[in-house]
């Protein structure tokens, strides 16, 4: 077993995608294969699998999710850190804040046009920690 953290400094919303940079942390461990747990720290942004090769499918991922949890909502109590506080919230309880994936030969097994992306859901930059947990 292998631990290690990533730090992201995010832009604002948006996908990023750590495909590589997880594979960095299977590096560092001893196994050539296994499973590799990513766990997000946050819960205002979150882990998803999506495509990478075509980035309008993640733009329209991200515009999709908008419509479905708007800012603003007249409903929300929860707003002390402002209008995209609890849409946040919503949207990394919608999605994930862990994944497990298979790896071999220090990558990661996803299929062809598929990437980890780390998804900020806050509109102003942040600090953000993804641990990686190697089981080989």
């Amino acid at each position: 077993m292998f631990q290690t953290q990533i730090q992201l400094a995010t832009r604002g919303q948006g996908l990023i995608e750590v495909t590589g940079r997880v594979e960095e942390a299977i590096g560092m461990s001893v196994g050539t294969s296994g499973l590799v747990h990513v766990f997000c720290r946050h819960t205002s942004c979150s882990l998803v699998i999506m495509e990478n090769a075509d980035p309008s499918a993640r733009a329209d991922l991200e515009a999709w999710m908008n419509r479905l949890v708007p800012e603003g909502d007249r409903v929300f109590s929860h707003t002390l850190e402002g209008p995209d506080d609890m849409p946040s919230h919503i949207k990394m309880a919608l999605t994930r804040t862990s994944a497990s994936i298979p790896f071999a030969e220090g990558r990661l097994l996803l299929g062809t046009w598929q990437g980890l992306y780390l998804w900020e859901h806050r509109r102003d930059p942040h600090d953000r920690t993804l641990i990686i947990t190697v089981q080989s």
